[in-house]
């Protein structure tokens, strides 16, 4: 006898957010990743997608907070679409077009990256934008929707352009393969035209709907605080009726009960969200150091070459070192070698020697200044064992972090310090550190302030 097998109904319907803006959309979006991911889960979904506007600045903390939920993250970026070449910077251009992109895999999230990255260093005019040159060079793993009224194909629409909107819709689904026309509710006067020409067009071309709401904040009630948030962006105050807002407070996060009522006569638009969810299946690796190599002698390990430099360095440093000394040595060396950060010690090392070689100045701050190793690399002039610096602080085994060697160069001359290690290293291989800037309390109470049309001695009271 075959098992028998229960199947449990249920009319809970599933549903899946794909429009998502974090406050990673500068003074637009207004969701803190933490509360948004708590706030899908008590709603009873277990995937979410972060499409915050040109950029992907929220992507690793929102994997993290919402694999550690138990919730699939899907990573996306709701990009710009310039309207002709991304090169082209003039007046007619500022009116770019948006785009959905979701990465189904790790190709799809690599090619999302270099989209974003291209957008930035070659697309940027007012925004950060792309081309369809550069949408088809990479398409692969990634998947489309038409995003929001300001999409190619909805701008069409509403432009009475319905024969190029069609145009529009194939080519997009020609190059990703996967891609969806985006339905949304929201008391925005064009969407009505818009919903009911891409419900048609879904039939004719056989393109599939998918639902979305264009989530900005968390909650129904944090809508006034969005507003608020608009007002600084756009250096107005709540009073003047004419500035650029939200139509209605449905940009929130809503329940897969809302969205089921909203689109109750096209239900497949929101079995859709469920099946890009399913199609979505990306696994970043962190903990794994990606470290450049460095340029060995014939038989050697990056071990036994820091030893050999080290040694030589010991020999200048200390002519006759005592047995503590060689002690101490010996046990960086080793803690080293087990942490496997020979490497990066190697690399600094020709970065120093080229640095003294071109007279550079130079410093080194912070705990790096505690290991003899450096000292007899001459990366450091301090003598950590003569001012009983504790090298733990800086590497130990226990802790296996990457160490920090941090170096000041002298400020006429970085350039030539990052093109020498971006021409040894390679251009792709060399970057320079963002800082992300975030409004201090001050700051922010005299923004809101301000929006609020209050007087600045009031605010500062």
């Amino acid at each position: 006898m075959g098992k028998a097998h229960a199947i449990i109904a249920t009319d809970k319907p599933m549903f899946t957010h794909l429009h998502v803006h974090t406050e990673y959309s500068l003074l637009d979006g207004m969701c803190q990743i933490k509360p948004l991911i708590n706030r899908a889960k008590e709603l009873g979904m277990n995937s979410l997608a972060i499409t915050d506007h040109g950029a992907l600045y929220g992507i690793i903390t929102f994997y993290r907070e919402a694999n550690d939920a138990g919730m699939k993250p899907i990573i996306g970026c709701e990009v710009y679409v310039a309207p002709k070449e991304k090169e082209i910077k003039l007046a007619t251009e500022k009116n770019h077009y948006h785009l959905i992109l979701l990465a189904k895999n790790n190709i799809g999230y690599h090619n999302l990256l270099k989209l974003v990255t291209t957008a930035y260093l070659e697309g940027f005019y007012y925004k950060p934008r792309v081309d369809k040159e550069l949408l088809s060079k990479y398409q692969e793993g990634l998947v489309a929707l038409t995003a929001c009224p300001n999409g190619e194909v909805g701008r069409l629409i509403v432009e009475g352009r319905l024969e190029d909107a069609e145009k529009a819709a194939k080519w997009y689904k020609d190059v990703f393969g996967d891609f969806y026309l985006e339905l949304q509710k929201h008391d925005v006067p064009e969407l009505a035209q818009i919903n009911k020409e891409l419900i048609g067009m879904s039939r004719k071309l056989g393109i599939p709907l998918v639902a979305t709401n264009d989530v900005h904040y968390v909650n129904k009630d944090d809508s006034y605080a969005h507003d608020v948030l608009l007002c600084i962006q756009t250096n107005n105050t709540i009073y003047n009726e004419k500035r650029p807002k939200m139509a209605d407070d449905s940009f929130y996060l809503k329940s897969p009960q809302e969205m089921a009522e909203l689109f109750a006569e096209i239900p497949e638009a929101l079995t859709n969200t469920e099946r890009i969810a399913e199609l979505c299946n990306l696994g970043l690796e962190f903990g794994r150091l990606h470290l450049p190599e460095s340029e060995l002698p014939p038989s050697k390990t990056a071990d036994e070459w820091l030893r050999e430099l080290s040694y030589q360095g010991l020999a200048a440093r200390y002519p006759e070192p005592p047995p503590h000394v060689i002690k101490r040595f010996e046990y960086e060396l080793d803690v080293i070698k087990q942490t496997k950060f020979a490497n990066y010690f190697l690399v600094i090392h020709d970065v120093i020697s080229f640095v003294r070689k071109q007279n550079i100045l130079f410093g080194v701050r912070g705990s790096a200044a505690a290991s003899i190793v450096l000292y007899c690399l001459g990366i450091t002039d301090i003598d950590p064992l003569a001012h009983r610096l504790v090298f733990e602080r800086f590497l130990n085994i226990e802790r296996k972090e990457m160490p920090d060697i941090d170096l000041d160069f002298q400020d006429d001359r970085r350039d030539e310090v990052i093109a020498y290690v971006a021409r040894k290293y390679g251009h792709d291989r060399v970057a320079q550190i963002i800082t992300f800037g975030t409004m201090g309390a001050k700051a922010a109470i005299r923004d809101v302030g301000r929006a609020l049309g209050m007087p600045y001695s009031n605010v500062d009271q």
